[in-house]
């Protein structure tokens, strides 16, 4: 069956960079591969609702949804390692949250009820 899984998670201090991976598989189902699906990047703060903050459709098509992670988060998308990629550069402590990653097919949405599959999370902790 379809799955997706989070890696890359850790303990970062402010300023700092991590790269979150995403890791697709059993998009196998004849006119479902993964190529057609749009992976979208959420998280989720302590006591907060989880917000989208960008998907990818194809290979380069991007969606921005967070304004809070604007030119210090960028998503990316290898396809012949259905792998999502999500690189975080200079670092705050509100960043500190649980990272998912979500397929949905076809179309980007932020609302989490539109996913069709979810990672389990990666923890990202940003502290000194």
């Amino acid at each position: 069956s379809a799955a997706a899984r989070e890696s890359g998670g850790g303990l970062v201090q402010p300023g700092g960079s991590l790269r979150l991976s995403c890791a697709a598989s059993g998009f196998t189902a004849p006119g479902l591969t993964l190529d057609v699906y749009t992976m979208t990047w959420f998280r989720q703060a302590p006591g907060k609702e989880r917000e989208a903050i960008s998907c990818i459709r194809g290979a380069d098509i991007v969606t921005n949804y967070a304004d809070s992670v604007k030119g210090r988060f960028t998503i990316s998308r290898d396809n012949a390692r259905n792998t999502v990629y999500l690189q975080m550069d200079s670092l705050k402590p509100e960043d500190t949250a649980v990272y998912y990653c979500a397929a949905r097919f076809l179309r980007c949405s932020n609302h989490v009820n539109d996913m069709n599959y979810w990672g389990e999370g990666t923890l990202v902790t940003v502290s000194s």
